[in-house]
C-alpha cells in the first residue's frame, strides 16, 4: 500500500482519537489528510474496511468501554466525554454495539460470561470452515471466531466460537447472507524480546451463503493488530487471562 496513503489516513485517525468528544466532520478529517474530501473518503475505507464516520464512532464506543471498565466516571459523562448530546442514544447505541448495556458492561469489568448468536435469523443448514493460520511464528490463543455482516466486530455475531488457538475452525448453521469471518486473541510474537502479549486479529470475505449452499471455506490469517483495525466492540470472555494461563501451562 502507497505509504502517503497510509500516512494520511493515520493523521485522520490520530485527529479522531484527540477529538472523540468534539464535532468532526468529512472536511475536518479530509484537511488533517491533507486529501480532498472524495479522495479522503476512498482511500480511508480501501485502508481500513470502513468509512470514517463508521470508524470515529467505533473509536468513541472503544473508549467508552475503556472509561466504564477502569474509572467510575458516570456513564452521563462518560457519554459526553465521547462525543454524545444524549445519554439515551449513547446507551442504546453502546447496547447495540457492545451487547451489554453501559452499567452492565461497568458490573461485569469489561468482560462478557457468554455471548449469544443471532437469534431472529434461522440457519441455512451451511458450515463456514477453514483454518487459521498465523502470519509469523507466535504463540497464541484461545481464538474467538465470529461471523458478522460488516468488517468490524460489533453487535451480535450471525455464528461465533472459540477455538483453542490456530488450526480449524466450523461454524455451523449459518444464516443466509453475505458474512465476514472476524477473529480476535492474545499471544506473544517469537521475534518479541519481551514476550509481551498483545492483540491478534484476522479477518477474511464476504462469505457468501445461498440456498443450497451446504460448505463454505474461509481461511483467515492471524496477525497482530495495528493502528488501521476497526476496535473490537463486541464485549468477548476474557481472551488475555485465557492466553496468560496458556502461556503458563505450556
Amino acid at each position: 500500500m502507497d505509504e502517503i496513503v497510509r500516512q494520511a489516513v493515520a493523521r485522520a485517525i490520530v485527529t479522531m482519537r484527540d477529538n472523540l468528544g468534539e464535532r468532526l466532520t468529512i472536511d475536518d478529517l479530509a484537511r488533517a489528510a491533507m486529501f480532498s474530501k472524495f479522495h479522503f473518503t476512498r482511500v480511508f475505507l480501501r485502508v481500513t474496511g470502513l468509512s470514517p464516520g463508521r470508524f470515529l464512532s467505533a473509536l468513541r464506543l472503544a473508549e467508552a468501554k475503556r472509561l466504564l471498565a477502569t474509572t467510575v466516571i458516570s456513564v452521563a459523562d462518560i457519554s459526553h466525554q465521547v462525543g454524545y448530546n444524549s445519554v439515551g442514544t449513547f446507551s442504546a447505541r453502546f447496547s447495540g454495539s457492545v451487547g451489554i448495556s453501559p452499567s452492565g458492561y461497568r458490573q461485569l469489568h469489561g468482560m462478557a460470561p457468554r455471548i449469544a448468536d443471532r437469534q431472529a435469523e434461522p440457519g441455512s443448514g451451511a458450515t463456514v470452515r477453514g483454518q487459521l493460520r498465523l502470519s509469523s511464528p507466535a504463540d497464541v490463543g484461545p481464538v474467538f471466531v465470529g461471523l458478522f455482516s460488516a468488517r468490524i466486530a460489533e453487535g451480535t455475531p450471525a455464528r461465533h466460537v472459540v477455538v483453542p488457538g490456530p488450526g480449524p475452525y466450523a461454524l455451523a448453521d449459518v444464516p443466509l447472507g453475505s458474512w465476514y469471518v472476524l477473529t480476535h486473541a492474545f499471544g506473544t510474537c517469537a521475534q518479541d524480546g519481551n514476550q509481551a502479549l498483545r492483540p491478534f486479529t484476522g479477518l477474511t470475505g464476504p462469505v457468501h451463503i445461498q440456498r443450497g449452499v451446504t460448505a463454505s471455506l474461509a481461511d483467515v490469517r492471524l496477525r497482530p493488530r495495528h493502528g488501521f483495525d476497526p476496535p473490537v466492540l463486541l464485549a468477548l470472555p476474557d481472551l488475555r487471562q485465557a492466553a496468560v494461563s496458556r502461556s503458563l501451562a505450556s
